[in-house]
């Protein structure tokens, strides 16, 4: 099982830009399909995007364009660029894992974005 850290948040004003990165301990990381997930304070955990371990993506319809996921399997992490912030992206961020064959899932502990002026 991997054990995800998030890291990259902070504090952006409208507009501005943020990359996260998960960085992965463990073995067989390309093994994993990879998420982030993102929960606003009285909201539920909605999930930002994907990438699969063939490099499909998927977002959610407000990110597109904006928000773009991608993996670096040798260095064991995957990121999130995202453009053009709103305040309605506040939210704490988390990385997500799922193994294809074995099922095992793993969350990292979240990282706080917060988009303000």
């Amino acid at each position: 099982q991997v054990q995800l850290v998030e890291s990259g948040g902070g504090l952006v004003q409208p507009g501005g830009s943020l990359r996260l990165s998960c960085a992965a301990s463990g073995t067989d990381f390309s093994a994993y399909d990879l998420a982030w997930y993102r929960q606003g304070q009285g909201k539920q955990r909605e999930m930002v995007a994907s990438i699969s371990t063939d490099y499909y993506t998927d977002y959610m319809s407000s990110v597109k364009g904006r928000f773009f996921i991608f993996r670096d399997d040798p260095r064991n992490t995957v990121f999130l660029r995202m453009n053009d912030l709103r305040p309605e992206d506040t939210a704490v961020y988390y990385c997500y894992g799922h193994h294809r064959q074995s099922g095992v899932q793993s969350w990292g502990r979240g990282t706080q974005v917060t988009v303000s002026t």
